[in-house]
């Protein structure tokens, strides 16, 4: 609720919502979060008046098969494609910031795919496991391969 509460912007991806193979539950967080982030926006004060957020999911119109009550919201289909997650991810965040000077959706995508090929060499340099990495690891191994990359 601290991250929802400091960001202006949202980005929200609905597609994980296949059933656990171990409770045979689907894991909601997103859902939640969204719905959390979509509360600030209505009821909190003027600045959480101000948020903006991007729905996702993989498809066009499956979101109403679970979470129905959404209806309104401008939900984007990436088909499962990365790339496709990237290039309307970056144009949101174009059109919801200030930011001038942002790389097209294909330059970030190419960027992604060379951190994801250093992604191993990272993690094995600083000593962890890339299939047990937190939320604030991966924010970690970002920020130091990009300072790697400024170096090199």
């Amino acid at each position: 609720m601290n991250l929802v509460e400091q960001c202006r912007y949202g980005i929200h991806d609905l597609c994980r919502t296949e059933l656990d193979s171990t409770n045979r539950l689907p894991r909601f967080n997103m859902p939640l979060e969204l719905g959390i982030f979509l509360g600030a926006k209505r009821f909190g004060a003027t600045q959480q008046r101000r948020k903006s957020c991007l729905v996702l999911d993989k498809e066009r119109y499956r979101y109403q098969k679970f979470i129905s009550d959404i209806a309104g919201q401008d939900i984007k289909s990436h088909d499962g494609d990365a790339k496709s997650v990237i290039a309307q991810v970056r144009d949101f965040l174009r059109t919801e910031s200030d930011q001038k000077a942002l790389p097209g959706g294909t330059v970030i995508a190419m960027e992604y795919a060379e951190f994801e090929k250093q992604k191993r060499k990272i993690c094995k340099e600083l000593e962890l496991d890339p299939l047990e990495l937190t939320f604030t690891d991966q924010a970690f191994i970002i920020a130091y391969w990009i300072k790697q990359k400024a170096v090199g």
